[in-house]
């Protein structure tokens, strides 16, 4: 032993040895920092963020190519027995509307309906992703029974329901307060805008609770309507796509959106009037004065037949088909841009 170690105290620690070139154990390779575009890039990419993302794109686009025809469904649904205001065919009355109110008309509450349905669609489409991809995909790129996605498109209906319904009461509200019903008196030259609205109906009509008021049956209607349309929709598109390819066509995911939109609507209709009836429900001069789900069934059945289930129907599934398919087609657009925006990663150095 020498000298130097022999005097070196018991109590000292033994010094680090320094890791040297010709060492066993190989430095660890450098870690490089992903520039904050590329952290932006990868984060956005993600399969759930950019789902959420095109979602919102998708909502907006839908709803303005058929604005009209939207608006005009909403007034045929209000419509109890003794209202024929808007009791005409779906060109009369378009042409009424746009004789009384201009292009302003055809686009009454479409602001509103955007604003809603941004985040409503992106929630939507964003909660369906996640949901299939944390509680029913075993392994990524698993394919979904037809229950599962049934199941994952009814939690993501009520999902975006929950989290956007005080913006769709106002845009229904905003859709009828300028139409030329003689229960609403004369028009007023200027209307309240959205939130003037929200804030009237918070303070005259019951609080929070007025802004939720016709929920129930949305929530009835939205569930199994936002689950038939995923369940379709991807159903049909594996279908349309040819043998051999990964996608189908732009064309045929029209097509596919077309499909699923039509047999979701035709199916869930009666939920859909009954929640435009219960949101004007307290409306001066349109009250209905329902007691609750059954019991507006039965009035509407007892005054104005099962087709009273059915009003506005003809608009809308005119309006589906292109809003549907608009709607699926820039989604799939958009997430496919999104999705192709991850950096590339790069190869390990040997």
């Amino acid at each position: 032993m020498s000298t130097a170690q022999s005097t070196r105290s018991k109590d000292e620690p033994e010094p680090k040895a320094e890791l040297s070139v010709s060492s066993s154990l190989p430095p660890p390779p450098p870690t490089e920092k992903l520039r904050p575009v590329d952290q932006f890039r990868s984060a956005i990419s993600e399969p759930v963020v950019a789902a959420f993302c095109a979602g919102g794109v998708a909502g907006a686009v839908s709803r303005t190519v058929v604005s009209p025809l939207e608006r005009l469904k909403i007034l045929f649904q209000v419509q109890s027995a003794g209202r024929e205001a808007y009791k005409l065919s779906v060109g009369k009355a378009l042409a009424k509307m746009w004789k009384e109110e201009g292009w302003r008309g055809f686009m009454r509450g479409n602001g509103t309906n955007c604003i809603r349905i941004v985040p409503y669609s992106a929630v939507q489409f964003g909660s369906y992703n996640f949901y299939k991809r944390h509680f029913f995909e075993r392994h990524p790129g698993d394919s979904l029974t037809p229950l599962s996605r049934l199941t994952c498109g009814g939690l993501a209906g009520i999902t975006s329901v929950t989290f956007t319904y005080p913006l769709d009461i106002v845009r229904t509200r905003l859709s009828i307060q300028s139409a030329s019903f003689a229960e609403l008196g004369e028009r007023p030259k200027k209307l309240p805008g959205m939130w003037q609205t929200m804030v009237m109906m918070y303070k005259t009509e019951g609080g929070v609770t007025a802004l939720y008021r016709g929920i129930v049956p949305t929530v009835a209607g939205v569930a199994p309507y936002v689950g038939l349309n995923f369940m379709t929709y991807e159903f049909v598109r594996q279908y349309l796509t040819l043998e051999g390819d990964q996608h189908p066509s732009a064309v045929r995911k029209l097509a596919a959106g077309a499909i699923s939109g039509a047999v979701a609507q035709t199916c869930t209709y009666p939920f859909d009037v009954l929640r435009r009836r219960f949101q004007i429900n307290t409306m001066s001069g349109m009250g209905y004065q329902y007691k609750s789900l059954a019991d507006a069934v039965r009035v509407i059945i007892a005054q104005e037949g099962i087709k009273g289930l059915y009003k506005g129907i003809i608009p809308n599934l005119l309006k589906v088909a292109p809003s549907m398919a608009s709607s699926w087609l820039s989604f799939e657009i958009c997430r496919d841009f999104l999705v192709s925006l991850k950096p590339e990663e790069e190869p390990l150095l040997q």
